[in-house]
């Protein structure tokens, strides 16, 4: 077979209902999107998410995302471990041109950033999301929409763009299937929307007010909109270049919808966001936080118009495109299977598996809580680890609109054994510290300057969630060049009282003023002792301030460290 080129575009919170068609009632202008699903074969039952981190983690490596070290989207939760196998790595290795463009969120700092695992160009912003926490300062820090003209980061780089961040992503994939027409090609293009805050310009959204759409979902049925063009825009290059035939396109989401649940009967409320009678959003295990659009489009060898409902999952993508372009699997192994025989139509034998999702706030994985373990009929999940198992005959009740558990016990026990003995394997990887957190490394020459952001920021408090002034918290540092000389510019937030910058390193500890009117402290000629350490950051304020800890501690928005020797 041929191998084709592979253009993989992955959407932040698309639902499964945001196209038209899907049956949205709403009159979404979706054109290109509609023309591709009647373009491509579709995997009805594909489980993604059930949140950002963890479904890239599944794509990317085709291994449970528990395996990965990424199971959750910040307080250091969000980084791949370096060990594991990427697509880009997996391709490449049998000659594949590979770029990232848009969302990562497996990793900002050397040795998880698309540049180290296999990439060979990548355009990104920082963290989960533009102008979130974790960005990059510029972006956190300007007073206009940052989905706009954004700061992104070229294979480790800042840079400053121009224009609409999907529309940028979309400008740099389309350079990148430029330069690589004449060899085979890996484009990895992840849009951050329709995620929130809800920023598009007003020709996107104007068409859905006019319609009577509410100004929140307006923006986001535009955001939608001008995904659609930009795909619109991939397929038409890959014409003009005369790479339809050569090219696989795939078209996903990373999950369901944010916002409020929808009713049980499917019925969209003042708030909600319809999506085709699927159960529940994000984060969740029901089918409408992990049921997602899956469309495969590659002309002459995947039959267009057609739906198949054999469960898959997200790690099957990186063992289904390595089959497809005659590339071998990562010796460490993968969890998925090969799709390819579905898609091209050679195989249409229903597999007998079982696909395991689990995702929650913390600091490690617990079991049984908001876990699914699911099978081509069945499904047991179980919102939290106090609650008790339910079960769902999905192709009789797609909508989970009936638990059945009590009438079939056998099914529920049988299900949870299988998870029992899952949880247990994806635990024991990398000789059972597979939970461990991520460590920074200080001081290399793959990365220097490094940047420390809220995303990896480590509570010490118990709390979840992004720092405030209310919390305090530190990084987890490699030193890997010691006895200095180190410059660390600590960075607070805007509009901060005058007072005593501190900087610790496990019990060492450096101070400098915060002068009025300033936010940036610049220690020069520190020497950092190398090995493992707890970095923090903090000022101590001349000023009491509300929401702060005892009134006057504050925790530093950035720390960037470099080494000067």
């Amino acid at each position: 077979m041929e191998r084709p080129n592979v253009v993989f575009i992955i959407c932040d919170d698309l639902a499964w209902g945001d196209l038209a068609c899907h049956g949205n009632p709403v009159p979404t202008q979706t054109p290109h999107l509609d023309a591709m699903h009647a373009a491509s074969t579709r995997l009805t039952r594909y489980c993604s998410g059930p949140l950002c981190t963890p479904a890239r983690a599944g794509i990317l490596t085709g291994r449970w995302h528990l395996r990965t070290r990424a199971f959750d989207t910040y307080c250091g939760r969000a980084t791949l471990d370096p060990g594991e196998p990427t697509i880009a790595q997996t391709l490449g290795s049998a000659g594949y041109a590979s770029g990232c463009f848009g969302k990562w969120h497996l990793g900002d700092n050397f040795p998880s950033r698309p540049m180290d695992l296999g990439f060979d160009e990548s355009v990104v912003h920082l963290a989960g999301g533009i102008g979130q926490p974790g960005d990059r300062y510029e972006n956190h820090e300007r007073e206009t929409e940052s989905y706009f003209d954004p700061v992104v980061v070229r294979h480790g780089v800042p840079e400053p763009s121009s224009g609409y961040c999907s529309d940028v992503f979309t400008d740099e994939c389309l350079d990148f299937i430029d330069k690589h027409q004449q060899t085979p090609f890996f484009a990895y293009l992840a849009f951050n929307a329709p995620h929130s805050p809800f920023q598009i310009a007003d020709e996107w959204a104007d068409p859905y007010r006019q319609a009577g759409v509410n100004e929140t979902h307006a923006k986001i049925y535009g955001m939608v909109s001008n995904i659609d063009h930009n795909v619109g825009r991939v397929l038409a290059r890959l014409d003009e270049l005369e790479l339809k035939e050569r090219t696989l396109v795939v078209f996903t989401s990373d999950h369901g919808p944010c916002g409020s649940a929808q009713n049980r009967d499917g019925s969209p409320g003042e708030r909600q966001r319809w999506n085709a009678g699927l159960r529940d959003i994000k984060g969740s295990m029901y089918q409408g936080g992990v049921q997602v659009p899956s469309f495969w489009r590659w002309p002459g060898h995947v039959p267009a118009g057609r739906d198949v409902d054999d469960l898959a999952a997200t790690v099957d993508v990186l063992p289904t495109l390595a089959q497809l372009c005659g590339a071998a699997l990562p010796e460490v192994g993968v969890d998925g299977i090969s799709l390819a025989p579905l898609l091209t139509g050679s195989g249409d034998e229903s597999s007998q598996r079982t696909v395991f999702m689990q995702w929650h706030r913390g600091d490690a994985p617990v079991r049984y809580r908001n876990y699914a373990a699911i099978t081509q009929r069945w499904k047991v999940t179980r919102p939290h680890e106090k609650a008790t198992d339910e079960l769902y005959d999905l192709q009789r009740d797609p909508h989970e609109t009936a638990d059945i558990a009590v009438a079939h016990p056998d099914v529920v026990e049988q299900l949870r054994t299988e998870y029992d003995n899952w949880f247990d394997d994806v635990g024991a990887t990398r000789g059972g510290r597979t939970f461990d957190p991520p460590t920074v490394h200080l001081g290399t020459p793959h990365e220097n300057p490094v940047l420390l952001t809220q995303n990896d920021w480590r509570t010490l408090d118990g709390h979840e969630g992004w720092r405030s002034d209310g919390l305090r918290g530190y990084w987890r540092v490699q030193v890997e060049q010691g006895t200095g000389p180190y410059t660390v510019r600590v960075r607070m937030r805007h509009g901060i009282g005058t007072g005593m910058v501190h900087l610790a390193l496990d019990e060492t500890e450096w101070q400098a003023p915060l002068p009025a009117g300033e936010h940036v402290v610049e220690l020069c000629g520190l020497d950092l002792p190398p090995g493992t350490s707890r970095l923090e950051a903090w000022l101590h304020t001349d000023t009491p301030t509300p929401g702060a800890r005892h009134g006057r501690f504050i925790p530093a928005l950035y720390v960037e460290a470099e080494y000067t020797g």
